[in-house]
């Protein structure tokens, strides 16, 4: 093999010995996982807002943005359970860019996998710390889900993992509610199969163990469009779509608490991120069209941070994306009580 092995991982026990969570961040922990389940149960009918950061790039500015939400949150909290994205590992279509925090604590210099764990299980804390959030974060490398599994709130598998069976394995041992994005194709039957895996149980191998998973009762659809066979893109956020994913739900009725989550930007949004905010105020509206999708879709996912748009890395604008382009935080805070007033 081409590889060169720079250097053996501290195993997951390892860095949370090294860093490890207080009581009073394992009782937020706890406590917001409860509401985050009973939302996506029926039992609480508040919507679930998944928002921030294309990728969380640098903590002061993360930390900025997430101080800014947790107000928010105050004020909208009987309308709207917030779960700030704080995505620390990017899929590059490629393999090249900028692949996050996890590679590259300082996306400047040359990456560094041991500093990166490090940096973004501090960044995960801080926030836990600092705001009493706990986060949603993309699982791109299944194995280093550990580092993090006392932290998270939420996590996603991408569009371009969703097929692939360790992740839909691995999601099948979370405790915590894991979306299966449609694939880049738009298959709504790839995206429930996922969903089908993730919440049976299975025998697997993760991290050099034999593993048998208990089923994940939480795994659940985002929608986040596709693109065609021309490269075009295409959204799955109408009213037929919602309602189609709805009718997919009944004919599994194995299948336990139907969710939908729908990702804003990506395909659905042409990555033109200001049509967020129509997109997001078109799904509320859509909600109150029919019983059966008003039921189901729970929440949004929303790319946003402190200023509009992007940036290459080293742009030096503070807080803008360095990955897709994000809402600015004004247009995000007035949208957030917007879809408060909406719900």
């Amino acid at each position: 093999m081409n590889l060169e092995f720079v250097r053996k991982l501290a195993i997951p026990l390892e860095v949370k010995e090294m860093y490890p969570v207080t009581a009073e961040m394992e009782h937020v922990f706890a406590e917001r996982d409860l509401q985050l389940k009973s939302i996506l149960s029926g039992q609480d009918d508040r919507l679930l807002l998944i928002i921030g950061p294309c990728s969380a790039d640098r903590l002061d500015s993360v930390l900025d943005y997430m101080t800014r939400l947790r107000a928010v949150q105050e004020k909208v909290a009987d309308k709207i359970f917030i779960v700030p994205r704080c995505y620390t590992n990017k899929p590059r279509t490629t393999g090249k860019g900028y692949k996050g925090m996890l590679h590259q604590p300082d996306p400047e210099h040359k990456p560094d996998m041991f500093k990166g764990l490090i940096a973004i299980r501090e960044m995960h804390m801080r926030i836990v710390q600092d705001t009493g959030f706990t986060c949603a974060d993309e699982m791109l490398y299944t194995e280093n889900y550990k580092y993090l599994d006392d932290l998270l709130a939420y996590v996603a598998v991408g569009a371009r993992s969703v097929e692939n069976q360790q992740h839909r394995l691995t999601s099948s041992g979370i405790d915590v509610p894991v979306g299966m994005k449609n694939p880049t194709s738009g298959d709504f039957s790839v995206m429930m199969n996922a969903i089908t895996a993730a919440q049976g149980r299975h025998t697997f191998i993760y991290r050099n163990w034999e593993v048998h998973s208990q089923g994940n009762p939480y795994a659940h659809a985002i929608l986040r469009g596709y693109v065609n066979k021309q490269g075009h893109t295409h959204p799955n956020y109408h009213f037929e779509d919602l309602l189609l994913v709805s009718e997919l739900y009944a004919k599994q009725p194995e299948l336990q608490n139907p969710a939908i989550i729908v990702d804003t930007n990506h395909s659905n949004s042409n990555k033109q991120y200001y049509e967020q905010i129509r997109i997001s105020k078109e799904i509320l509206h859509n909600r109150q069209l029919h019983p059966d999708v008003k039921r189901i879709v729970k929440g949004l996912m929303i790319e946003s941070y402190l200023e509009d748009g992007c940036q290459p890395v080293g742009g030096g604008v503070y807080g803008q994306s360095i990955t897709d382009p994000c809402l600015g935080w004004d247009k995000t805070e007035r949208l957030i009580y917007d879809l408060a007033d909406m719900v």
